[in-house]
Protein backbone atom coordinates (compact mmCIF):
# COMPACT_ATOMS: atom_id res chain seq x y z
CA UNK A 1 0.00 0.00 0.00
CA UNK A 2 1.37 3.60 -1.12
CA UNK A 3 1.28 6.68 0.88
CA UNK A 4 0.81 9.76 -0.26
CA UNK A 5 1.94 13.20 0.74
CA UNK A 6 0.97 16.55 -0.95
CA UNK A 7 2.79 20.11 -0.66
CA UNK A 8 3.59 22.92 -2.17
CA UNK A 9 0.44 25.01 -1.75
CA UNK A 10 -0.10 28.19 -0.28
CA UNK A 11 -1.34 32.09 -1.09
CA UNK A 12 -1.06 33.50 -4.78
CA UNK A 13 -2.02 36.44 -6.29
CA UNK A 14 -3.82 35.78 -9.64
CA UNK A 15 -1.71 35.43 -12.37
CA UNK A 16 0.85 33.81 -10.36
CA UNK A 17 2.16 30.19 -10.01
CA UNK A 18 2.50 27.57 -8.12
CA UNK A 19 4.26 23.84 -8.22
CA UNK A 20 2.53 21.21 -5.85
CA UNK A 21 4.82 17.92 -5.51
CA UNK A 22 2.67 14.23 -4.34
CA UNK A 23 5.58 11.94 -2.72
CA UNK A 24 4.76 8.39 -2.39
CA UNK A 25 6.44 6.84 1.04
CA UNK A 26 6.78 3.34 -0.16
CA UNK A 27 5.75 1.05 -3.18
CA UNK A 28 7.05 0.97 -6.96
CA UNK A 29 5.98 4.21 -7.63
CA UNK A 30 6.20 3.47 -11.16
CA UNK A 31 3.42 0.79 -11.14
CA UNK A 32 0.81 3.53 -10.60
CA UNK A 33 -1.24 5.96 -12.59
CA UNK A 34 -1.78 8.86 -11.25
CA UNK A 35 -4.15 12.19 -10.56
CA UNK A 36 -4.43 15.65 -9.11
CA UNK A 37 -8.26 16.79 -7.84
CA UNK A 38 -9.23 19.59 -6.36
CA UNK A 39 -12.08 20.39 -3.65
CA UNK A 40 -13.48 23.88 -3.19
CA UNK A 41 -15.58 24.52 -0.22
CA UNK A 42 -19.36 23.02 -0.47
CA UNK A 43 -18.09 21.67 -4.33
CA UNK A 44 -17.66 18.32 -5.01
CA UNK A 45 -14.41 16.81 -6.03
CA UNK A 46 -13.33 17.97 -9.42
CA UNK A 47 -10.83 15.84 -11.48
CA UNK A 48 -7.78 18.23 -12.64
CA UNK A 49 -5.29 16.39 -14.86
CA UNK A 50 -3.66 12.37 -15.03
CA UNK A 51 -0.77 10.72 -15.88
CA UNK A 52 -0.12 6.96 -16.84
CA UNK A 53 2.59 4.63 -15.92
CA UNK A 54 5.01 5.40 -18.80
CA UNK A 55 4.51 9.59 -18.52
CA UNK A 56 4.16 9.50 -22.18
CA UNK A 57 -0.17 9.95 -21.56
CA UNK A 58 -1.55 13.05 -19.75
CA UNK A 59 -4.86 14.31 -19.73
CA UNK A 60 -6.05 17.39 -18.50
CA UNK A 61 -9.59 19.26 -17.43
CA UNK A 62 -10.92 21.90 -19.83
CA UNK A 63 -10.35 24.76 -17.14
CA UNK A 64 -6.82 23.52 -16.70
CA UNK A 65 -5.84 22.98 -20.24
CA UNK A 66 -2.97 25.15 -21.44
CA UNK A 67 -2.17 26.36 -17.52
CA UNK A 68 -1.47 23.41 -15.92
CA UNK A 69 1.07 20.66 -16.26
CA UNK A 70 1.20 16.94 -14.85
CA UNK A 71 4.75 15.45 -14.63
CA UNK A 72 6.19 12.29 -12.90
CA UNK A 73 9.68 11.32 -11.75
CA UNK A 74 9.65 7.75 -10.95
CA UNK A 75 13.39 7.95 -9.30
CA UNK A 76 12.31 10.58 -6.49
CA UNK A 77 8.74 8.71 -6.17
CA UNK A 78 7.43 12.30 -7.23
CA UNK A 79 4.19 13.62 -9.06
CA UNK A 80 3.98 17.63 -9.84
CA UNK A 81 1.32 19.92 -10.75
CA UNK A 82 2.62 22.89 -12.25
CA UNK A 83 0.31 25.70 -11.88
CA UNK A 84 0.74 28.67 -14.19
CA UNK A 85 -1.84 31.58 -15.20
CA UNK A 86 -3.54 31.11 -12.01
CA UNK A 87 -6.98 32.25 -11.36
CA UNK A 88 -9.31 33.01 -8.33
CA UNK A 89 -11.80 29.80 -9.42
CA UNK A 90 -8.71 27.51 -8.92
CA UNK A 91 -8.67 28.39 -4.90
CA UNK A 92 -9.17 24.46 -3.84
CA UNK A 93 -7.51 21.59 -1.52
CA UNK A 94 -5.98 20.09 -4.00
CA UNK A 95 -4.96 15.99 -3.18
CA UNK A 96 -3.41 13.48 -5.52
CA UNK A 97 -4.07 10.16 -6.03
CA UNK A 98 -3.05 6.61 -7.01
CA UNK A 99 -3.82 3.52 -8.85
CA UNK A 100 -1.99 0.35 -9.80
CA UNK A 101 -2.94 0.59 -13.89
CA UNK A 102 -1.65 1.37 -16.78
CA UNK A 103 -4.13 4.27 -18.19
CA UNK A 104 -4.91 7.42 -16.69
CA UNK A 105 -8.88 7.76 -15.47
CA UNK A 106 -10.59 10.86 -14.25
CA UNK A 107 -13.19 9.50 -12.25
CA UNK A 108 -12.33 9.89 -8.26
CA UNK A 109 -13.67 6.55 -7.74
CA UNK A 110 -11.26 4.94 -9.84
CA UNK A 111 -8.27 5.82 -7.85
CA UNK A 112 -6.85 3.59 -4.66
CA UNK A 113 -4.76 6.01 -2.88
CA UNK A 114 -5.14 9.11 -1.80
CA UNK A 115 -3.38 12.09 0.49
CA UNK A 116 -4.54 14.20 2.64
CA UNK A 117 -4.35 17.28 0.05
CA UNK A 118 -2.70 21.07 0.00
CA UNK A 119 -4.70 24.03 0.28
CA UNK A 120 -4.41 26.42 -2.65
CA UNK A 121 -5.84 29.99 -2.58
CA UNK A 122 -5.41 32.30 -5.55
CA UNK A 123 -6.45 35.91 -4.62
CA UNK A 124 -7.97 38.47 -7.02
Amino acid sequence: QVQLVESGGGLVQAGGSLRLSCVASEGTFSIYALGWFRQAPGKEREFVAAINRSGGGRTYSDSVKGRFTISRDDAKNTVALQMDTLRPEDTAVYSCAARATMSVFSMPRQYDYWGQGTQVTVSS
